[in-house]
C-alpha cells in the first residue's frame, strides 16, 4: 500500500507508466525546503502536463491508480461493463503510479482530476503545494482484528522488542510517508529515537521480505499480498505492528481537486457513485474480485486467496465512506510526531459529493 504514501507505498509487480518525483525526508529539516521542493515537484509535473498530447474530452476524468488495495477501481478498469456510466456517461483516463505521493504532485499540478491518496500525502499536497482538494472515498482501513502494516525480523534476530531496534538498520516503505508517523510514535514510545538511534532506509515493500532474508536490513516494513508471501515461507517473525499504535488507520482514500469538482459536479457524482458500486462488487463477489485483483497485480490467485476479503486482511467500508475522524486522528499524530502542522480534516469534507452515492 502508496503512500502505501505514502502510505501503503504501493509498491507494483509490473513496470510503472507514470514515475514520482524523487522522495525527501520531511521530519526536522524544516517547513521551507519541504515547501521548496513540492514547488519543484509541482513544476516537473506541470512540465509533463503540457505538450501532453490533445486535449480530453469534456467528460472525461483523469484518474490516478496504483496497487495494492483499490479492488473497488480495479473492478471499473478491468469489469467496466458491469458500469453502465462509464464510456457513456463519462469516461476514465487511467493513468498507474508508484505510489500516492507523486500523484498529489501531479494533482496540484493539475495533472491528474482524481487519484489514490494517503492522508499524508494529500496533507503534504496541502501544506507543500498549495492543494485543494476532497476526499470523496475511501479504499481500505486497519480494522481491529485485521491485517496491520508491520515490522519483521527473522526468526533467530536478537531483537526481540521495540528498544532493541537501537543501532539498527531499519527498513520503511517511503521515508516521509503515511506510515512513518505511527511508526515514529512507537519507537519513541518505547526509548528509541527514530531520527538519531536508528539508520531508516527505504525498502519497498515488493522487495521487503528480500532485503531481510539477505542481511541488508535488520528489521522491514511488511504489507499484503508480499506478508502472505513472507509468512508461507517462513523464518521470519512479526516485531510490531501500526495497530499499536493507532486502531483503525485510514491507509488509502480517493480525492479529487476542489476545482473540478465544483467545475464537474455532475461527472464526479458519476465516478463516485461507481466506486460505491465497485466497492460492492469487490466485496459481494470474492472469486470474481480474485480474478480482477490477479490480472491488476499478476499475483497468483492462491496467494491472494490467503488473505484477500478475509479476516486477515484490511478492512474496507461497504459503501466506501470515508472515516473522517480516523483521518483526523491520523493529522493529529502526523502533528504530535513534526510531520505536519496541526490540519482539520473539515477541509476536505464536499457537503453532498462523498461515498456512498447511489
Amino acid at each position: 500500500m502508496h503512500g502505501l504514501p505514502d502510505c501503503l507505498n504501493h509498491e507494483t509487480f509490473g513496470p510503472v507508466r507514470v514515475g514520482g518525483v524523487s522522495r525527501r525526508r520531511n521530519n526536522g529539516v524544516g517547513m521551507m525546503r519541504a515547501v521548496s521542493g513540492w514547488m519543484l515537484a509541482i513544476g516537473a509535473m506541470a512540465a509533463m502536463v503540457v505538450g501532453a498530447g490533445p486535449s480530453r474530452a469534456q467528460q472525461t476524468i483523469r484518474v490516478g491508480w496504483t496497487i495494492p488495495a483499490e479492488e473497488s477501481k480495479y473492478w471499473m478498469m478491468r469489469r467496466p461493463a458491469e458500469f453502465p456510466d462509464i464510456g457513456k456517461t463519462y469516461n476514465i483516463e487511467w493513468t498507474q503510479f508508484q505510489g500516492t505521493a507523486p500523484m498529489t504532485q501531479a494533482l496540484a499540478a493539475g495533472a491528474l482530476d482524481c487519484a489514490t491518496q494517503a492522508p499524508l500525502s494529500l496533507a503534504n499536497g496541502v501544506v507543500g503545494g498549495n492543494l485543494k482538494a476532497y476526499i470523496v472515498a475511501q479504499h481500505v482501513f486497519e480494522k481491529p482484528g485485521g491485517f496491520s502494516v508491520y515490522w519483521a525480523v527473522m526468526d533467530d534476530s536478537p531483537i526481540k522488542t521495540i528498544a532493541d531496534l537501537k543501532g539498527k538498520t531499519v527498513g520503511i516503505s517511503v521515508i516521509g510517508g503515511g506510515t512513518q508517523g505511527p511508526f515514529n510514535l512507537l519507537l519513541k514510545q518505547n526509548g528509541v529515537d527514530p531520527a538519531k538511534d536508528i539508520k531508516l532506509v527505504e525498502v519497498g515493500f515488493a522487495v521487503s521480505e528480500d532485503a531481510l532474508r539477505q542481511g541488508r536490513v535488520d528489521a522491514v516494513n511488511m504489507n499484503q499480498p508480499f506478508a502472505a508471501r513472507a509468512e508461507a515461507k517462513g523464518g521470519t517473525r512479526k516485531l510490531f505492528s501500526l495497530s499499536q499504535a493507532m486502531p483503525n488507520i485510514v491507509h488509502i482514500l480517493e480525492a479529487c481537486r476542489a476545482d473540478f469538482v465544483d467545475k464537474n459536479p455532475e461527472l464526479v457524482k458519476a465516478y463516485v457513485r461507481d466506486i460505491t458500486s465497485g466497492m460492492k462488487k469487490a466485496l459481494a463477489n470474492r472469486e470474481e474480485t480474485l480474478k480482477v485483483v490477479n490480472e491488476v497485480l499478476k499475483a497468483p490467485i492462491p496467494v491472494l486467496d490467503t488473505y484477500l476479503l478475509k479476516d486477515n486482511d484490511f478492512g474496507r467500508d461497504p459503501g466506501a465512506a470515508p472515516n473522517f475522524p480516523a483521518i483526523q486522528k491520523m493529522l493529529d499524530i502526523y502533528a504530535e510526531t513534526g510531520m505536519l502542522p496541526k490540519l482539520d480534516v473539515a477541509q476536505f469534507k464536499h457537503p453532498t459529493i462523498v461515498a456512498p452515492l447511489q
